[in-house]
């Protein structure tokens, strides 16, 4: 038998009191017109870190050092087809002004109660979050 691979995600929690900055996903054919966190894959060849502090950059258009970011949560989610590894950090300081970066893929970004998310947030992103308040650090999700 084949060993598996997975899909590696970073996820960033930024956090502004007890705020913390949600984008709405818009026209990429997953999970459209539902509320996320900054996210992406890992490329080749990149620390999970390094990917964290590239997409926060390439999505929000904001500066990270790495001393600021902080592992949370490790998820191992399972969607229909396959398996996926998510690492989930959270930020409370960086350098620059939170704007939207690819307007292609996300048409709003909002700071939302933490206590208080929307409806239409995505069930893993919602789960990681309460693990998250819970200080929960690794959760199964979707078996």
């Amino acid at each position: 038998m084949a060993r598996m691979t997975f899909p590696v995600a970073v996820h960033l929690f930024l956090r502004k009191d007890n705020k913390i900055l949600l984008l709405r996903r818009f026209n990429t054919g997953y999970e459209d017109g539902n509320y996320s966190v900054v996210a992406g894959h890992i490329d080749g060849g990149e620390d999970v870190c390094a990917a964290m502090i590239r997409e926060a950059k390439e999505e929000a258009g904001v500066d990270i050092l790495l001393n600021n970011l902080k592992i949370v949560q490790v998820m191992h989610r399972k969607k229909i087809d396959e398996e996926r590894i998510d690492y989930f950090f959270v930020c409370d300081n960086w350098i620059g002004n939170i704007s939207i970066m690819e307007p292609d893929k996300c048409d709003e970004l909002i700071w939302v109660d933490i206590d208080k998310l929307p409806d239409n947030t995505i069930d893993y992103i919602r789960a990681a979050i309460n693990n998250y308040k819970a200080d929960i650090p690794f959760s199964i999700f979707g078996w």
